[in-house]
């Protein structure tokens, strides 16, 4: 069977990207299928394809994967407007190739929500059997964060949701806040299966070497953030609670947020004028070089905005990266992450806007290493038994496949 798969963010990883696309376009691969990747450039990802383009756009084969690359930059530092023109530049070059390239699959993920576009398309044009993954509720996570306010343009995101979800033959959920959003929408919870990000347990069980950023001494706790620096993230959160430690003198705790994003300059700004020196900025790194990362520290921080629509509306792979790691998990908001948390004795879950005990959970993460090494060890335990990319990947590779008419 071959899948035509748009992902406008894929990412290998020798790319700083999630990698979850990558993941299943080779859990196809080794089901005997085939596929072809439709995607955008990506400032924090890496396709594999290096020769140039030509009439915007480039071909080639990686790691067994038929690449199809447009040439639109894409990062996290633009404005709403240019976000806008460059999906939808994709959407238009990816209903080309949807009309066009055989197949018996086409597969759309989200984000962004004009990823459904081409599978529409190939849905009701070409008679492909369309199958849709929803990463993010849309419009209803940008609503609620106040990111988008102009009722025209909310109203025509909910037409594309619906039409979206009614035009595929199946779809995916990533946690299940999503799977109940889409089923709102008048969607038969049959025709939707929730499928998790999950965890890349040989990549992290055998890391690279152990690494630490300059200046972090080996007897400090090392509390790891590794993603955007959006909006979204709130990362202020973690200034604050970091000025509550600077002011207990708790010296032997430090705080590295890794990644890119909009907010990011800012971050540094306030963290230098409130001489935070207890927090390290470091540029993204890539995946492979990420798992070193991770085995230096001590401690990983799934950190966003208290919105309600992420309660469980997000699945974040950040979170399946900590816990692959056997890094235990400080969480600042409420939802089904931090029941899991609590569940499973794997981290701290703390409540939002509450720096005081933030830092409460860092001090007594540096206090009690024994107990901090136990919460680790039940991570790792969580991601074997729930959160295994193998056992995922197969299912969502039944369920994909399984969907052809």
């Amino acid at each position: 069977m071959h899948v035509l798969y748009f992902h406008q963010h894929f990412s290998t990883p020798q790319g700083s990207a999630g990698t979850r696309s990558y993941e299943m376009a080779q859990a196809l691969i080794r089901a005997g299928h085939s596929v072809t990747m439709v995607c955008g450039s990506y400032a924090q990802g890496k396709t594999g394809l290096s020769m140039q383009f030509e009439k915007g756009k480039r071909r080639g084969v990686v790691e067994g994967i038929d690449v199809i690359e447009f040439d639109l930059d894409y990062g996290n530092h633009m404005g709403f407007m240019q976000r806008l023109g460059v999906f939808l530049k994709f959407a238009v070059g990816s209903v080309g190739v949807a009309l066009r390239e055989p197949a018996d699959v086409a597969f759309a993920t989200t984000t962004p929500l004009t990823a459904g576009i081409p599978g529409i398309f190939a849905r009701w044009l070409t008679r492909k059997t369309f199958v849709f993954e929803v990463r993010d509720l849309w419009p209803e996570l940008p609503k609620a964060m106040g990111v988008i306010t102009n009722p025209v343009v909310l109203g025509l995101m909910s037409v594309l949701e619906w039409v979206s979800y009614r035009s595929a033959d199946r779809l995916v959920g990533l946690s299940p806040g999503i799977v109940e959003g889409i089923a709102s929408r008048g969607v038969d919870k049959a025709r939707i299966a929730m499928v998790p990000n999950g965890c890349d347990l040989d990549l992290f069980i055998s890391p690279a070497e152990a690494w630490r950023p300059n200046g972090v001494r080996d007897d400090q706790l090392l509390a790891i953030f590794t993603g955007t620096h959006g909006n979204a993230n709130g990362l202020d959160s973690v200034l604050n609670a970091a000025a509550v430690l600077k002011e207990r003198g708790r010296d032997d705790i430090r705080i590295a947020l890794v990644g890119q994003g909009r907010e990011k300059p800012g971050l540094m700004a306030e963290a230098e004028a409130r001489g935070l020196d207890n927090v390290l900025f470091l540029d993204p790194v890539p995946k492979t070089k990420l798992t070193g990362l991770m085995a230096g520290a001590d401690l990983g921080l799934q950190v966003l905005r208290n919105v309600p629509a992420f309660y469980f509306g997000t699945s974040p792979n950040k979170f399946f990266d900590y816990i692959s790691a056997g890094l235990p998990v400080l969480n600042n908001y409420p939802g089904w992450l931090a029941g899991l948390i609590k569940e499973t004795d794997c981290g701290f879950a703390v409540p939002p806007n509450d720096p005081a005990t933030f830092a409460d959970a860092l001090i007594a993460a540096a206090s009690d290493r024994e107990a901090l090494r136990q919460k680790g060890m039940n991570a790792q335990e969580l991601a074997k038994t729930r959160f295994s990319r193998a056992k995922l990947s197969s299912e969502w590779v039944q369920w994909v496949t399984g969907a052809t008419r």
